[in-house]
């Protein structure tokens, strides 16, 4: 008897969109093609990182009101940390680790800048603010040269990473000030990172310490691990 005829080529293609849809809706399936396609879109957009190059500035009657500068926390807009005995902790690949006061970061080189914040929620302002270049500090705690990671801890529990590049990059910032005054404890203090080449999740508030590294562990950053983009830039 002879075998039925088999689908032609045209039957075929038709059928494609039907199986790349089965392929999306397997969550296993979908799951892999997302992750690989975040770690494209990261590589890409590492490769393609010009430290030379500066976002945008602002002058300051371009300044979105100190009022209207949305809070965007993690979990609540005051964890309460007691500022007088706060104390950042640097570690990992450094020549001189240990705890650091405000007072040890505020003898570094000032900066202020009125960049902009952009939220991946679909927000942003410009705002208006102040402190010490990230570069400087990783320059006077000795940070190895040859490193490719800083790994952030917050004292509300959020976590980020970043890479070496965007770390001392000249715009980013380790803001203790925002609209010429200090910081509040709703908009991070003592310490928060602002990073005008980053989305707004990598720019981590309530900073408690930092850690070069070569190797990420298993926490690379909150919003990182529920599926965004590691490297965040825009």
């Amino acid at each position: 008897m002879p075998e039925p005829p088999g689908p032609t080529r045209r039957e075929l293609l038709k059928m494609l969109p039907l199986a790349g849809a089965a392929v999306l809706l397997h969550p296993n399936w979908r799951s892999r093609l997302v992750s690989r396609g975040l770690a494209l879109s990261d590589a890409l957009s590492e490769r393609t990182f010009n430290p030379l190059l500066s976002a945008p500035t602002f002058a300051d009657e371009e300044i979105t009101p100190f009022e209207r500068f949305p809070l965007n926390s993690y979990l609540v807009d005051d964890p309460e940390i007691a500022l007088d005995e706060w104390r950042l902790e640097m570690s990992g690949l450094v020549t001189r680790p240990g705890e650091y006061a405000l007072s040890d970061l505020r003898m570094l080189p000032r900066v202020r800048q009125n960049t902009r914040h952009i939220c991946i929620e679909g927000w942003d302002v410009v705002g208006s603010f102040g402190g010490m270049q990230l570069a400087d500090l990783l320059a006077l705690v000795g940070a190895d040269r040859r490193a490719r990671f800083l790994e952030v801890t917050c004292a509300d529990d959020y976590y980020e990473s970043l890479d070496m590049a965007t770390a001392r990059h000249p715009q980013s910032l380790l803001c203790d000030e925002m609209y010429g005054r200090p910081l509040t404890r709703e908009h991070g203090a003592p310490l928060r990172l602002v990073l005008p080449t980053k989305l707004g999740y990598k720019q981590a508030k309530y900073i408690v310490g930092l850690r070069v590294s070569n190797v990420l562990g298993a926490k690379r950053g909150y919003w990182v691990d529920q599926g965004y983009s590691w490297y965040g830039g825009l």
